[in-house]
């Protein structure tokens, strides 16, 4: 038998990728792809009614966008149907399920008169079997205690006369999740089931299953959930919780894997990481049992962290994946060709892709410049004038910063004014605003012809 590690994720295809759920996807990945394993994909869609094919290609959709690939076809838990009722008569022959009769209207009597207090099947030890429909149940045992010993958690143990004798088969032949869930991860081969805390109470109950099969339970792992900044459980109210969002919002991909690695999870001390170190470190030994808070002000830190950090290649491609998840246009070649020259100058301060894009205003435009009302004060006669002064000295210079440098510092010399008085309406200029990056790399990026016709549209 393989020693290999089998990790997996298995969102119910109900919605949009939670920011939890993909933490959850990305510390299964993180532990397979750190020691050469298999992260599968399975799909938990037995909710017909909740679940949708968009809603499933939303969470692959995500899945790529945070660089998380899976190895093999994502699994349809609702298409094993037929495996899961098998192994559920497995059960029932061996002894370990048996058929139990009890009506709904039963079941919620004895519940109102036995609060908190399992169901005791009257079926669980008779022989006859009467013409109505019955559900499967686990014929769980009664006496000492389920212990699960967690790799986050630590021993967590349940006593076995606090669980009922769940339902394996409903009257229609079709499985609960519960039961489905252990199928699926046995047959899938999974080693490791890294999820969140809030499936813990369902943990016991799923090890009654791999005990009564004769099935090796795989090692249990339960992180915490995540919370907002005021320490309760994310909602909407905290801001963004969908993984799309921060797409939308302009976090690369590779800042939100480093900052979702350490919600949570911890490596001594280190804050920003790239993938290769992810993988190597990530440990489940490092996962805290505390819950984790999202932090606006760290996910921007690391995100500057990241784009400054990124090549050119890389950068557009997340800067066109940004406009894509915005519902923005895409860059033309003409934009991305002016926007090149610049992104080593732009990425050293941005902390997100629109601010980015925000001082790349003036590459992204054309003429004539729009200038904004700030901006339009620092046009006023004189500086008009210098505008045409510099349109001279620079038409024949040779486009070298040192040169443009010189001879806007020479036409501000010669009004008895330095040099950042001619900067503020080269910048209105240039840009049509007051926030850009350093005039002379604009004008480097925007090459001889452009920062000529600019300067003529606004000088006097």
């Amino acid at each position: 038998m393989s020693d290999q590690i089998v990790t997996r994720f298995a969102p119910s295809p109900t919605g949009y990728l939670h920011i939890g759920g993909a933490r959850t996807a990305l510390f299964n990945w993180l532990y397979a792809r750190g020691r050469g394993g298999k992260f599968l994909l399975r799909i938990e869609d037995t909710d017909r009614a909740r679940s949708s094919p968009e809603a499933t290609e939303a969470i692959l959709d995500g899945l790529r966008w945070l660089g998380l690939d899976w190895d093999g076809a994502p699994v349809s838990q609702h298409a094993r149907a037929e495996r899961h009722a098998e192994v559920a008569r497995e059960m029932l022959d061996k002894g370990h399920a048996y058929r139990c009769y009890a009506t709904a209207e039963e079941i919620a009597a004895w519940r109102e008169a036995n609060p908190n207090r399992p169901f005791p099947s009257p079926w669980r030890d008779r022989d006859d079997a009467p013409d109505a429909p019955f559900v499967i149940r686990l014929k769980a045992p009664r006496e000492g205690d389920t212990t699960i010993a967690d790799a986050v958690q630590g021993d967590v143990t349940v006593r076995n006369s606090q669980l009922d004798d769940m339902v394996l088969l409903r009257s229609d032949g079709s499985p609960t999740y519960m039961h489905a869930v252990v199928v699926d991860d046995h047959d899938m081969g999974v080693t490791h089931i890294i999820r969140g805390d809030d499936h813990l109470t369902n943990a016991a109950r799923q090890a009654q299953i791999y005990d009564a099969m004769g099935w090796k339970r795989p090692v249990f792992a339960h992180i915490p959930l995540i919370h907002g900044t005021d320490g309760k459980k994310l909602s909407k109210r905290h801001g963004a919780v969908g993984l799309h969002e921060y797409a939308a919002m302009g976090y690369p991909a590779a800042a939100m894997r480093n900052y979702l690695a350490r919600l949570g999870w911890a490596h001594g001390d280190d804050e920003l990481f790239d993938d290769a170190q992810a993988r190597q470190w990530f440990d489940l030994d490092g996962i805290g049992r505390a819950p984790a808070r999202l932090d606006f002000k760290k996910l921007e830190h690391v995100s500057g962290w990241h784009i400054g950090r990124m090549d050119d290649v890389t950068l557009l491609t997340e800067i066109a994946a940004y406009l894509e998840a915005s519902g923005a246009a895409p860059l033309t070649d003409a934009q991305t060709q002016t926007l090149r020259p610049v992104l080593s100058v732009l990425k050293e301060k941005a902390k997100t892709i629109p601010a980015l894009l925000d001082q790349a205003h003036f590459a992204l435009i054309s003429r004539p410049v729009e200038v904004d009302e700030k901006a339009a004060k620092n046009l006023d006669t004189v500086s008009r004038g210098m505008l045409t002064q510099l349109t001279a000295a620079v038409q024949h210079a040779n486009w070298s910063r040192d040169e443009l440098e010189q001879a806007a510092k020479s036409v501000a010399e010669s009004h008895g004014l330095g040099l950042g008085k001619i900067a503020a309406p080269l910048r209105a200029a240039l840009a049509g605003k007051t926030s850009t990056p350093s005039v002379f790399d604009m004008m480097l990026a925007l090459g001889r012809d452009e920062v000529l016709a600019r300067l003529q549209d606004q000088a006097g």
